[in-house]
């Protein structure tokens, strides 16, 4: 049996957590803008942290697994 729970939290995290896309913090006016389309080094770094972040607690600290048989 194969887990697929790490895999497909860190692609559901990479997609929603990518700068620019849905949101970017901070942004380039205001602390938070949504679906401008563009990144800064900051904002990177930032989004980088909150995926680091997130992706620790879900996967080590909760542990989710999804088992495909």
């Amino acid at each position: 049996m194969s887990d697929w729970g790490p895999v497909l939290i860190a692609v559901v995290l990479f997609v929603l957590l990518s700068p620019g896309l849905l949101f970017q913090l901070p942004g380039r006016h205001r602390v938070v803008e949504f679906g401008n389309m563009h990144t800064s080094g900051l904002s990177i770094l930032v989004h980088t942290i909150l995926y680091f972040g997130l992706i620790t607690v879900l996967l080590i600290a909760i542990g989710v697994h999804i088992h495909a048989g």
